[in-house]
């Protein structure tokens, strides 16, 4: 399918933008990049580098106007002024995941929810690349889905897709849809209605049929309550921690039990204890993953092998050292307070957690009663640290207030004894101190090591 000479204007030069002006120029399209901030080096060189007009700082309407479609990057808003404009002029908007969908022919594994996208994202891709698929991880990790699908050179694509990305979506479909949680987050752009937020979720349904499957968390309330309005034609696999859910997974005393009902896979049970990640939050994300890779092909011999060697996402209950018997964990991918509820959860032993940043409406009441059973300290990390003082003020007997990592690294260790943890959970972005998570995350890394001397190579 190409496209020569057709217009197509591009919202925002991020990695989905530039990733989606890419595979236009591929495809045969004039592609014309409009960003209304500051393009990033390495995003302008590229597009330089393959001669693509863009603009920054601006959109220019009339250029975007001569377009016949737009693909907009997923953190421009929907009622963005440009994007009304547009609109009005019933010039068709979409998303790069629904740009990117015409141009392959490929099974694709879609992964969405409020926590836990990026481990299940990574861990399907990892049981399918590990029993020697040709598989591709895209979307809200890694490259953008357009990038990839320029070469186009795999059976399998694993994506993770936010809300933002799947309100841009209307003819994409997803051979294996997975829906892991839909927790409040992002209301900002859903006019605070939660109902908005859910039914963007479920647009990773949008378009299956009755050969493809749908794994979803069915003791998640929202999904719950939205399943009995929802026609889902696809064949239906629940992941469960309470109930026994036939066909889909659940948790069976210390194992994890897939029962399929004989319809196309054999079912088999895996050790709790043998998971390579823990906790009920990561048990849901491998039930998640294991029933997605067995509806790819993947063997029950190839799974377990597949687990064995797995290593999660750094950022995400990464354990960064048992040093003098305290437990480090960076786990600085928790932007929000349900992510940080997954976190305590996991833990039995007690917990000097670091937290704080740039608060997106956090309800802390949601975690008080894990902070009071098994946070011991509380170092606060961030510009302004008033709110976390306040919600937990009679919780905990210490509470720090720190404004830079390495003081709050001083700080937890000052707190902890042997057979504690220190868990940098932040429930907030990161952005008044800090890059992005990432950043925050390595700081976190290279504070603990240098504290005790340990050097890097």
């Amino acid at each position: 399918m190409s496209h020569p000479g057709q217009k197509i204007g591009i919202l925002g030069a991020g990695e989905s933008g530039v990733g989606a002006a890419l595979l236009a120029l591929a495809k045969g399209f004039i592609p014309f990049v409009s960003d209304s901030g500051v393009i990033k080096p390495d995003h302008r060189s590229t597009l330089v580098a393959n001669n693509i007009s863009m603009e920054e700082g601006m959109h220019s309407e009339e250029l975007l106007m001569n377009s016949e479609e737009i693909v907009k990057s997923p953190g421009i808003p929907d009622n963005a002024p440009i994007v009304l404009k547009l609109k009005a002029k019933n010039i068709p908007v979409i998303s790069e995941i629904e740009f990117a969908s015409r141009y392959t022919n490929a099974k694709i594994i879609a992964v969405t929810g409020t926590n836990g996208k990026s481990t299940t994202t990574f861990l399907t891709y990892h049981l399918l690349k590990e029993a020697g698929f040709r598989v591709c991880m895209a979307g809200n990790v890694g490259n953008s889905f357009a990038r990839e699908v320029i070469n186009d050179d795999f059976d399998y694509y694993v994506l993770e897709i936010s809300s933002f990305q799947l309100d841009g979506v209307f003819n994409f479909k997803a051979d294996i849809a997975v829906l892991l949680n839909i927790t409040p987050d992002h209301l900002d752009r859903y006019d605070r209605d939660m109902a908005k937020y859910t039914a963007s979720k479920f647009r990773i349904t949008r378009n299956q049929n009755t050969g493809d499957r749908f794994i979803y968390f069915m003791d998640d309330p929202v999904i719950r309550k939205s399943m009995g309005g929802t026609n889902i034609p696809s064949y239906r696999l629940p992941v469960s921690l309470h109930d026994k859910p036939r066909p889909g997974a659940y948790v069976d005393k210390d194992s994890l039990v897939f029962e399929f009902n004989g319809s196309f896979i054999p079912g088999f049970t895996l050790s709790v204890a043998d998971l390579p990640i823990q906790g009920p939050h990561n048990q849901v994300n491998i039930m998640s993953a294991v029933i997605a890779a067995s509806c790819a092909g993947v063997q029950e011999k190839q799974i377990r092998y597949g687990l064995k060697n797995f290593i999660n996402f750094p950022h995400r209950m990464e354990i960064v050292g048992t040093i003098d018997g305290i437990t480090w964990v960076n786990d600085s991918k928790a932007t929000n307070v349900d992510s940080v509820r997954y976190a305590l959860d996991s833990y039995r032993s007690p917990v000097i957690w670091i937290a704080g940043g740039v608060d997106k409406g956090n309800n802390y009441s949601l975690i008080r009663h894990l902070v009071q059973s098994k946070v011991k300290a509380i170092v606060c990390l961030g510009k302004n640290n008033s709110k976390i003082f306040e919600s937990f003020k009679n919780d905990v007997e210490h509470i720090i207030d720190t404004d830079n990592l390495r003081t709050a690294v001083i700080s937890a260790r000052a707190l902890a004894s042997p057979g504690d943890v220190v868990l940098l959970s932040p429930a907030c972005a990161s952005f008044d101190l800090f890059r992005n998570y990432i950043d925050r995350g390595d700081q976190f890394r290279e504070a603990v090591k240098d504290l005790y001397g340990i050097k890097t190579t």
